[in-house]
């Protein structure tokens, strides 16, 4: 890539993080009201978005070879029992990913 390639890349880049912070505030203003399908998106989008996630991540276990399932069971299990405990999204998600770190490296 050349230096003029770069600097275009830098740029477009640049331009399309700005466009994407500052769009939200030029088109819902803040003397009228937020159309009624956006807070929908705003209310029930977060939980889809998880539900994508944890789907994603379960694709490829096999619960018929290898652990079973059991270190993606566990993990999952820890992260919503402390989730439900302590309401700290941080360290539900950081507990959960070491547990299975630890689980797949030490245990199964």
């Amino acid at each position: 890539m050349t230096l003029y390639q770069q600097i275009i890349t830098i740029g477009l880049c640049i331009a399309g993080t700005m466009l994407t912070r500052f769009l939200p505030f030029i088109v819902f203003r803040e003397n009228k009201k937020t159309p009624a399908y956006i807070q929908y998106i705003g209310k029930f989008l977060p939980s889809a978005v998880f539900g994508m996630l944890v789907v994603y991540c379960l694709k490829n276990v096999n619960i018929l070879q290898g652990s079973h399932g059991l270190p993606e069971a566990i993990s999952i299990l820890v992260t919503g029992g402390l989730h439900i405990w302590k309401r700290q999204m941080l360290l539900s998600i950081a507990a959960g990913t070491i547990c299975y770190m630890l689980l797949i490296h030490f245990v199964f």
